[in-house]
């Protein structure tokens, strides 16, 4: 079956109409990626008992560990296939990667008889869980650090040019969708990203935990072969060189708190882009923003001078998707029936799509930001229209002066009413304040009226 073929018959959309976009993450989270990550831990283990002089385990030299290494990294599809017809025999997943290694090592023991010799103490002591929950932490931290991170910066740098950019661009703010008091272009995307400046932080700050350390989380079995050996000193040995931390209390299984938190880390951060590729959508539709056409792009059937803000809703559809995931993950993968049950083991297969979907909606995102073309000329024109906005600081300056009902008499003035210039300079004229704050109010126009907006939108 072709390749095209295939993705026209894929189930799901991240492997057929979005494969291509995601080849970097699927290359992590499929199933090959998995059974690649495991066998990495698993030479990594067996380095480690030979390392550590284990007595009965040859001592590997350097050519011995480059051999063992290059089965590693030259893992393929041909390689994944293998391990695939073996565990149709045994049934089990991790088994079968050890029964592959196997076979691998028997295969060099001709040059490498030290390594064939040490062939038995692959997976030594190891439940499979010691070998899952140490390649999914090792996926985990490549996707944010190798992929999605490089993406969520790039729409970060985005959102920064455009509030230095249109730091001193006066729009007419929009609260319950009613005209309100204006801000800056700028300051508005400033906003959002500085929410992800700290939500990005607080991903950041999740470190991921792993365990090495047998059936229930004692040691059982490797004390009962080597009561003398400091194998939880040994553990620790081999995830600090997979930059991971152990965590020494477990059950069968690592706990899944901080994939917890790494998950409601990455929906948090969804939640904040859905936020602005609504309010962008909503921009679009006010005219404020244009979209750069495409030639030969089309965006309705039947209306030709439609260009629709798809990448804003795939974006937030995508966004919806994922955080369903997500959120489900965070809540689920916590919770296994006593020592373990097996809930944790399907579930966590679907890591990659909650991943997938998030990573496309931000390339969504950062796709239609590159289209946007701010139309000033609308902006100028809805701060136009709009003088009663100014009812706020009016007030707020007869406040100050001791004007009696000062809130009410603008309420009388402005409330559910469009007011000319006119109508507001006249209103200001009448008032019994210092002609110095008259002269102060009379300057004003809503598009003066943005307050601090320009220097907090140059702050990021």
């Amino acid at each position: 079956m072709s390749v095209d073929a295939f993705r026209l018959q894929a189930l799901s959309p991240l492997d057929g109409r979005y494969a291509s976009k995601l080849e970097p993450l699927a290359a992590l989270f499929s199933e090959a990626g998995f059974m690649a990550h495991r066998v990495k831990v698993e030479i990594a283990w067996l380095k480690a008992l030979s390392h550590y002089g284990l007595p009965q385990v040859p001592r590997l030299d350097d050519a011995d560990v480059a051999a063992f290494e290059a089965i590693g990294d030259n893992f393929g599809l041909e390689q994944a296939a293998r391990i695939k017809a073996i565990e149709a025999s045994t049934n089990h997943d991790v088994k079968a990667v050890e029964y592959f290694l196997k076979e691998e090592v028997a295969k060099l023991s001709g040059q490498h008889p030290r390594l064939a010799a040490a062939a038995e103490f692959i997976h030594f002591a190891c439940t499979s869980e010691d070998i899952n929950n140490t390649s999914h932490a090792l996926m985990l931290k490549a996707a944010r650090e190798d992929l999605m991170l490089v993406k969520l910066e790039h729409l970060m740098a985005q959102l920064q040019a455009m509030a230095t950019r249109y730091a001193a661009l006066p729009m007419l703010s929009r609260t319950h969708g009613q005209a309100a008091t204006p801000s800056t272009l700028g300051k508005e995307m400033a906003n959002v990203h500085e929410r992800l400046r700290r939500a990005k932080k607080q991903w950041l700050e999740v470190m991921p935990l792993a365990k090495m350390n047998g059936a229930v989380g004692n040691f059982n079995a490797h004390l009962a072969a080597y009561p003398d050996v400091d194998w939880e000193g040994l553990a620790k040995w081999v995830l600090d060189g997979f930059g991971l931390e152990q965590n020494t209390h477990s059950i069968q299984i690592e706990p899944h708190d901080w994939m917890s938190a790494y998950f409601d880390a990455v929906a948090r951060i969804n939640a904040i882009l859905i936020d602005l590729d609504r309010d962008l959508w909503g921009y679009i539709s006010l005219g404020y923003f244009r979209q750069r056409t495409k030639a030969g792009e089309i965006g309705s059937s039947t209306m030709p001078h439609k260009v629709n803000p798809i990448d804003f809703e795939n974006s937030e559809g995508n966004l919806g998707v994922a955080n369903a995931l997500l959120r489900h993950l965070s809540d689920k993968l916590p919770q296994s029936r006593w020592q373990r049950d097996l809930t944790d083991s399907t579930v966590l297969r679907n890591v990659g799509v909650a991943l997938g979907y998030s990573l496309l909606a931000w390339e969504s995102c950062s796709r239609g930001l590159d289209k946007l073309e701010v139309d000033q000329r609308k902006l100028e024109l809805d701060l136009e229209a709009n003088w009663e906005v100014l009812a706020e600081p009016i007030q707020t300056v007869m406040r100050r002066w001791g004007v009696d009902q000062a809130y009410e008499q603008l309420k009388e003035l402005t409330r559910g009413k469009r007011l000319s210039a006119k109508d507001i300079q006249d209103f200001i004229a009448g008032l019994a304040i210092p002609e110095s704050e008259k002269t102060r109010l009379l300057a004003l126009s809503p598009a003066s009226y943005t307050g601090m907006a320009e220097v907090l939108a140059r702050r990021v």
